[in-house]
């Protein structure tokens, strides 16, 4: 298995995002972009939906399109439970790509635009905690770094 830290630089290449920083974090089983959704709609029979991505600390605001999956209810980690839409797109973390699902989030006030879960890491990532940066390329890993 693949060692990533608890921060990771990936990827949603379908969407045309890549450089972006995501928090590891196992104790979330989904993982999470920040992401207002404009509207729903079908293409070719399958349902899609179009959402806005903005992150300005990292220059990045785009229109995406992905294909929708279902509207969940998620509990964030203050315990409250959204109804969030849920895309599946692939995801690149290092030189793995598959394809994820991902919850549509508000998360303007996080640090990290994109979360990614334990559903994600599930087979086919190890987590150390301690370190980050391990499958980013273009950045130092950071080895026993504190947040």
């Amino acid at each position: 298995m693949i060692t990533v830290g608890w921060r990771e630089l990936v990827a949603l290449p379908d969407l045309g995002l890549k450089g972006l920083p995501a928090k590891i974090d196992s104790g979330a089983r989904t993982s999470s972009l920040h992401g207002t959704v404009l509207e729903e709609f079908r293409r070719e029979g399958e349902k899609f939906v179009r959402f806005e991505v903005e992150f300005p600390q990292h220059h990045v605001k785009q229109v995406c399109e992905a294909v929708h999956v279902d509207v969940r209810g998620i509990t964030s980690s203050n315990g409250e439970t959204q109804l969030r839409y849920v895309i599946k797109t692939p995801l690149t973390i290092g030189e793995e790509t598959f394809r994820a699902e991902i919850s549509l989030a508000d998360r303007s006030d996080m640090k990290f635009p994109m979360l990614i879960g334990r559903s994600a890491l599930r087979r086919r990532f190890l987590v150390d905690s301690g370190n980050s940066w391990l499958q980013s390329p273009g950045r130092e890993p950071v080895r026993g770094h504190k947040p």
